[in-house]
């Protein structure tokens, strides 16, 4: 279930699984009561409508106006950022991954934002540099810096001048066939990179290794051979260049070339990485992180990656609802309301529905270490008093406005953890018996070894 919510728009998976919870922690006691698991469902599909309907309603759409849907993007990455490793720096790395999604136009296309992790420094030494970057070497003896590039992305076998001949013997009276073989080999080698020369580039990259007599021929060729490019890294810069990937160069007319204005390369920390600016796709950029240790570098890049999500899903899906628990008391109270209209048992399942959602709040104030059942009494007060734009602040353990506070969420996380918990809890309460094979019987090893 996180999993499907992380796919689905990148973050709410903690919210998705607890909301789950709680809805089959209130199921357990209606079954208790003797309640059937059919009017529960019936009860909770209505609450889910109405809840849907009121958090549609509350939604607010910014799109028009560039400076405040500015504004909600960062509040969204802050709030995003707020629950992870990244909180101290929160205001930092929001500004970086919002500029990060709006080089993208729209398009949402997160391939072409590349995450680089490095060594060194502190997590406020992270930045976004605009291109692409590249962690491999350049050959040797070849140009270090090349403009108005053209690429050719390769995925090939440039190792052939070593003898390789498979399930056959070969058979010499002396050394003098060797090194014919040996010759055979490096004019075949020859061959293939003329060819490769021939498609007019001056930068050769390839996924697999490229051994010393082919880099020595494109060295004096004076092209540049970047090799053993990992495949992602490979499939990202083809997005990225315009290029495709080949593997065969008998038709050069065929095959895409990839362009850019300039290669070179870059220190970052005691590292050297290739830099390559003014591509084809100009919303590519990357973003470097830097951190003390690799278990920070890792969770900076998971808590970033759930920024990246949220707000790619928030350019393509503009509307925004108040987060602190807002959102939920909101949704907790059109539940209960409709549940005082409704005559029947289906009443007392949508309660516990309502019930399950206030539980939100609940565990943020639990989480932040203030007296929860007073705060969120406050908080169903107060949305009673129709201020339905207030939530939990916890930096100052009271109840305030979000709007004033900045807390935003993006609809669309808040809409598929709502649908995604009330059908998860649906399927799991659909199940009347659970069966299981028997284990296995262990035999006593009468022929030990």
């Amino acid at each position: 279930m996180s999993k499907v919510q992380d796919d689905e728009v990148g973050d709410g998976t903690t919210s998705v699984t607890v909301l789950a919870a709680e809805l089959l922690r209130e199921a357990e006691l209606l079954i208790a009561k003797k309640i059937h698991p059919q009017t529960i469902i019936s009860g909770w599909r209505k609450a889910t409508q109405v809840a849907r309907e009121a958090l549609k309603d509350a939604a607010t759409d910014h799109s028009n106006d560039p400076d405040r849907f500015q504004e909600d993007l960062l509040n969204i990455a802050r709030t995003t950022l707020s629950s992870k490793l990244l909180t101290h720096h929160k205001d930092h790395f929001a500004k970086l991954a919002v500029d990060a999604v709006m080089r993208l136009k729209g398009s949402g296309n997160l391939e072409a934002i590349h995450v680089i992790k490095k060594l060194g420094g502190s997590l406020t030494d992270s930045y976004l540099d605009e291109g692409f970057l590249l962690d491999k070497k350049i050959g040797v003896n070849q140009p270090k810096r090349l403009e108005n590039v053209k690429i050719l992305i390769a995925n090939t076998g440039m190792d052939t001048d070593k003898i390789k001949i498979f399930g056959s013997r070969v058979r010499v009276d002396s050394t003098a066939k060797v090194a014919e073989i040996e010759q055979a080999e490096k004019q075949k080698m020859k061959e293939k990179v003329e060819r490769i020369l021939k498609h007019g580039i001056n930068c050769f990259i390839n996924r697999q290794l490229i051994y010393n007599y082919p880099e020595q021929l494109f060295a004096q060729a004076g092209v540049m051979a970047i090799e053993h490019a990992d495949f992602t890294g490979v499939e990202r810069l083809a997005l990225v260049t315009g290029g495709e990937i080949t593997s065969t160069f008998d038709h050069p007319e065929m095959v895409k070339l990839g362009h850019c204005k300039l290669i070179e390369e870059v220190m970052i920390g005691e590292d050297t990485l290739i830099h390559f600016s003014g591509v084809a796709m100009g919303e590519a950029c990357t973003v470097i992180l830097r951190g003390a240790t690799q278990q920070i570098l890792d969770e900076a890049e998971r808590s970033l990656h759930d920024a990246l999500c949220v707000l790619a899903q928030t350019v393509k899906e503009p509307r925004t609802v108040y987060g602190g628990g807002c959102s939920e008391m909101l949704m907790a109270k059109v539940v209960s309301d409709l549940a005082h209209r409704t005559p029947g048992k289906e009443a007392v399942a949508m309660e516990s529905f309502a019930k399950a959602l206030s539980m939100l709040p609940t565990i943020i104030a639990d989480n932040a270490g203030y007296d929860s059942a007073d705060l969120v009494a406050q908080l169903r007060a107060a949305h009673q008093e129709n201020k339905i734009t207030y939530g939990l602040d916890m930096s100052q353990g009271l109840i305030g406005d979000m709007v004033a506070l900045g807390i935003t969420e993006s609809f669309q996380v808040k809409r598929q953890m709502l649908l995604s918990a009330s059908e998860a809890a649906e399927m799991i309460l659909r199940v009347d018996n659970i069966i299981k094979a028997a284990p296995r019987k262990r035999v006593p090893d009468h022929h030990p070894c």
